[in-house]
């Protein structure tokens, strides 16, 4: 069962969150913005021109077509009431005559209506030509970054790198289940090491821009063994290694897991030095814990993937969970446990926290489930930071219904309903739910505190 906090507005757990925390919507550019005609091509585009390689068939050509609309949605963001909005800068839309001119113009919107402006500066959407097995590629990528800042940093305070280099690394390059659609497994490694790399190089290059609100969004899973068997807690480990380790402790400890580093292309002890640049905060995408035991024999299927029989650990379902449209546990209390644990695994050197990405697909516009989700959740949020973890802010995927990667539009993450026939935005009850409940917590403060 979702443990259910109440919901009476008089008693909305936001209001026991610090003075000055930050509440946030997310989106990203390939999933919502379309206009792909007036922008370089990316790997997206290319994977989905092969045919097969999205679920329904669909392409992200239109989407939600953000690009001709974001009018409309600054001004749902702003009715919402939330302080701040992550979204994502296209690298081939920079990279295209007057591609700039768009995040010019939604960075001005943003500021207008009084509402944060924070960019990801890579939310998987590579330039065709590009490739992140080359190590030229976190080169380039930290020019791009400060051909952004110079731009946009009159008026953005707070940056994000990179969006799950873990996810881009494992579902792009090893499983093939995303763009660019290699199945290279272990040999895939190179490419978390050029993503690492590139986020140093961007911090730098945000710094000496001028920035000094840096931050990154890695996703973290609890990671759970499937029994106490030794060969499922050694899998678990393997697994808690690959998936979380090996994208947290070269940002934090300046070193990678053991066994590891060896593997790395070049000079990785001074690659180390750049990708250990410190940070102001870190960034958490959380959705659920992983149950890992030890392999089957077959290949598995796991929340719309397939992990090859020959991965020396198989994922497995959650047993007694209620689960989202995407088949994935919803397990609030995953998330006081995985914060608390980098904490513990950490100290010192874990950076104040933001929770970039949290949220749910399920159909409908009346979507209690969505409600009982994020309620769940905040409420959970709540109790790691009573327990004194340090977080700062927390945004909900997704602000709109989008394309949804590999599932197409068949997955609805969206606050706002989109009809992606007519592009008509339509608020769903979670976005009026979540719209009280900040009403209604600010109203609790004190003024200084609200300020």
């Amino acid at each position: 069962m979702i443990r259910r906090m109440a919901t009476n507005p008089n008693q909305s757990p936001m209001s026991r969150f610090p003075a000055g925390f930050l509440w946030g919507v997310a989106t990203s550019a390939h999933q919502i913005e379309g206009a792909a005609g007036e922008r370089a091509p990316s790997v997206w585009d290319a994977f989905t021109a092969e045919p097969g390689r999205v679920k329904d068939g669909s392409t992200a050509e239109v989407a939600c077509d953000h690009y001709h609309r974001y009018r409309e949605d600054v001004a749902l963001i702003a009715d919402l009431g939330v302080d701040a909005y992550r979204f994502s800068i296209s690298w081939p839309r920079v990279d295209s005559p007057g591609g700039l001119d768009f995040y010019d113009r939604l960075v001005d919107e943003l500021c207008a209506a009084g509402v944060r402006p924070v960019p990801t500066l890579f939310h998987w959407d590579l330039p065709v030509a590009l490739d992140w097995l080359e190590r030229d590629t976190a080169e380039r990528f930290a020019q791009y970054v400060s051909v952004v800042a110079e731009r946009l940093g009159d008026r953005v305070t707070k940056w994000i790198t990179l969006n799950e280099p873990a996810e881009h690394t494992l579902l792009g390059h090893a499983l093939g289940a995303h763009a660019p659609g290699r199945t290279l497994m272990f040999d895939a490694l190179p490419v978390a090491h050029h993503q690492l790399l590139a986020h140093g190089l961007a911090v730098r290059a945000l710094r000496a821009a001028g920035a000094d609100d840096i931050g990154i969004a890695n996703s973290h899973s609890p990671t759970w063994p499937a029994s106490g068997k030794q060969e499922d807690r050694d899998a678990a480990e393997f697994y808690d290694v690959l998936l979380n380790r090996l994208f947290c402790d070269p940002l934090l400890l300046g070193r990678y897991p053991e066994g590891i580093g060896e593997l790395m292309p070049g000079d990785v002890d001074a690659d180390l030095a750049v990708i250990s640049e410190p940070l102001d905060w870190y960034g958490i995408n959380y959705y659920a814990p992983a149950e890992v035991g030890a392999p089957q024999g077959t290949e598995t299927e796991y929340g719309g993937l397939t992990f090859p029989a020959e991965l020396p650990f198989s994922v497995r379902e959650i047993e007694g969970r209620p689960v989202t449209d995407f088949g994935w546990p919803v397990v609030p209390e995953g998330l006081t446990e995985l914060l608390t644990d980098l904490r513990t695994r950490y100290g010192d050197r874990l950076p104040p926290l933001v929770i970039t990405e949290n949220g749910c697909s399920y159909e409908g516009l009346d979507d209690q489930e969505r409600i009982a989700y994020l309620d769940g959740h905040i409420g959970a949020l709540l109790r790691a930071v009573e327990a004194g973890v340090d977080v700062r802010g927390y945004f909900v995927w997704s602000l709109l219904d989008n394309f949804e990667w590999a599932e197409g539009y068949a997955r609805r993450f969206g606050l706002v309903h989109v009809d992606y026939t007519t592009l008509k935005r339509t608020p769903k009850a979670s976005y009026a739910w979540l719209r009280d409940q900040l009403r209604t917590a600010r109203g609790r403060r004190s003024p200084a505190d609200a300020g």
